[in-house]
């Protein structure tokens, strides 16, 4: 991968337009504070009242010098409401940066909860076509690390910058006030730190980006591995992973050395050099002016307030430049949240259609997932509502590319697919995803209780729940643990064998009250005794829900009202198992015969 890139996760990196990122990155600010523009602007407001305040101080400090102190004028009153109004000025500066920063805070906070939230529907959104290249550990990093990078570019990069700069402007005025010639020579600090940060800017850039890159291979990594951890066992690959894993991580580490070497050399270390040696050029310059002649009072007065401005000055620049570090990260991680979101998301259908009956029609479909590479050819199949149709075929006959296309996971030509006589696409999504149930080949199950498993947020009643569990055959096994219901199963259901989670998954497409409910394989991993289970239940529901079942084993779609064979993305054969079992020298008989023997042999 380029050093200078950007990485959307699943897809090769991009080499990094600078202007392109920055615009990236405002875009996704202005987006995420637009909802607080009004609480924004007061924080503002407030920043640049409490800045005019503190810019008095050296003020009250030359007059309190020049006027009292060196003429001996002891005048107590007039003291003592310069003291007064130099303390008023400071508690009042120090309430408002309090407000100022508690607002400007609270903005970011909020901005951030809004980007995290849309980055994390978005995804939701996105179609299924995005995840077959997406990695999921970099998908979590986009959602985490780089949505706090957005919190990090409000809180201690804009603001702090925005407030060094009004802060540096109201002290360049003052000092401009006070005497313009001095003034010139301290603002000749501002292009030298700008050289400083554009040096800065050129040679950490590519290194920042390089290190966030980086961080998120680390967390997928880190996320692959840990799925994958009985199999990383099994195999005796810890070792190799381990290597791999130490050679992105000293990768990283080498990029984040370039960057804090950049650091050391071109922020603090050289402005405070710079700094020291302005205040020497300005106490050299008022020493060398008027010689041989007495110092006035005033000249000792701006001097004490020079003094005193040239610190706001430097300490200003000092934090600016020190941002930039944040700085880049932050421009980075926001570039890639809006990368994230500018992907499409999957269409939305129109309204009108609706899943009445549960009836399937595919006519004359073709589909191909690469141009020029076709998957299915020429498909035609009706399906009647309330049948029970099985669909199998060697590995690569299209038999899971046929399903997706049915869940509507990838847009099917226009036309070659209709549930009840209206095109799938025309289907309204929410409508779509209540009257199809999906029972995948491995179960998804979250760290969360049965209830919660079948339930999936739609906020099902008791009732509704256990007749769904009821109908999987789910029911006893889930009263059988110790808390019913409420049992937490673990994350990905650890306390549950592979049958009860299949029987589980089965109840959560049932309590949704499908009227078609598509089987990808939920047998291919269960033993006998629960297949039977599953046998049963679909039996059950049979006259009341269309039932397409994808199968490798082929005894659960043997009582089928007809079975598909594919076969190299055409339909080879077509009938029920006794019409397909007649066929002589026919495909499904040879499958049949071969698992029949297989399972003779295992025996």
């Amino acid at each position: 991968m380029p050093a200078d890139s950007i990485a959307v996760p699943g897809l090769p990196a991009e080499p990094v337009d600078r202007r392109r990122t920055v615009g990236d990155a405002a875009a996704l600010l202005a987006r995420a504070a637009a909802p607080d523009r009004r609480h924004l602007l007061h924080g503002m407001f407030w920043l640049l009242v409490a800045a005019g305040l503190e810019a008095l101080g050296p003020l009250i400090g030359k007059t309190f010098i020049d006027s009292y102190l060196l003429p001996r004028n002891a005048q107590w009153p007039q003291m003592a409401g310069l003291l007064a109004g130099a303390l008023v000025a400071g508690m009042a500066a120090s309430w408002l940066r309090y407000l100022q920063l508690t607002r400007l805070a609270g903005v970011a906070m909020r901005s951030v909860q809004r980007i995290r939230e849309s980055v994390y529907g978005h995804v939701l959104r996105l179609p299924m076509s995005f995840f077959d290249r997406a990695i999921t550990g970099q998908l979590v990093s986009r959602v985490t690390n780089d949505t706090e990078a957005v919190k990090t570019l409000y809180v201690q990069v804009l603001f702090v910058m925005l407030d060094s700069v009004i802060v540096l402007s109201g002290a360049m005025v003052a000092m401009l006030w006070l005497d313009w010639h001095l003034m010139l020579i301290v603002a000749t600090l501002v292009p030298a730190v700008a050289l400083i940060v554009l040096l800065y800017q050129r040679l950490s850039a590519p290194a920042v980006t390089r290190s966030r890159e980086l961080r998120s291979e680390l967390n997928a990594q880190m996320a692959e591995s840990i799925a994958g951890m009985a199999v990383l066992q099994a195999s005796n690959a810890a070792e190799r992973f381990s290597a791999k894993f130490a050679a992105v991580n000293e990768a990283h580490y080498q990029s984040r050395q370039r960057e804090l070497r950049a650091n050391a050399w071109l922020l603090r270390p050289v402005l405070d050099l710079l700094n020291v040696i302005l205040l020497a050029v300005v106490i050299a310059v008022f020493g060398a002016r008027d010689q041989g002649a007495a110092l006035t009072t005033l000249e000792v007065g701006v001097l004490y307030a020079f003094i005193n401005y040239i610190a706001r000055v430097v300490e200003p620049l000092i934090q600016i430049t020190m941002q930039f570090s944040q700085l880049q990260q932050a421009m980075v991680g926001a570039a890639r949240v809006h990368a994230l979101l500018k992907e499409a998301e999957a269409p939305k259908a129109a309204e009108q259609g609706r899943v009445t009956e549960g009836g399937i029609s595919i006519d004359h479909l073709d589909f191909a997932y690469q141009p020029g590479q076709p998957v299915l050819h020429d498909l035609n199949l009706h399906i009647e509502p309330g049948s029970f149709h099985g669909i199998v075929g060697h590995t690569g006959s299209g038999k899971s590319t046929l399903l997706s296309l049915l869940l509507r996971f990838y847009p099917a030509p226009p036309g070659s697919i209709r549930v009840d006589g209206t095109p799938v696409d025309a289907i309204a999504e929410d409508h779509f995803r209540d009257r199809v149930g999906l029972v995948p080949q491995d179960p998804f199950l979250l760290a969360a209780s049965a209830r919660e498993n079948i339930d999936m947020g739609r906020g099902l009643g008791d009732e509704r729940i256990e007749a769904a569990a009821k109908a999987a055959h789910a029911h006893d096994f889930i009263l059988a643990l110790e808390q019913g219901y409420a049992t937490s199963l673990g994350e990905g259901g650890a306390r549950l064998s592979v049958g009860q989670k299949q029987l589980l998954a089965i109840a959560r497409a049932l309590a949704g009250d499908p009227r078609i409910l598509f089987l990808d394989e939920a047998t291919s991993h269960i033993d006998s005794e629960t297949e039977q289970i599953v046998q049963r239940a679909l039996t059950e529901l049979r006259g009341r829900v269309t039932i397409v079942a994808i199968a490798h084993r082929l005894s659960t779609i043997r009582d089928a009202d007809r079975i598909v064979v594919l076969n190299h993305g055409r339909i080879a054969e077509l009938g029920t198992h006794a019409e397909l079992m007649a066929m002589p020298q026919g495909l499904y008989q040879r499958l049949y015969l071969l698992q029949q023997l297989e399972e003779e042999g295992a025996g």
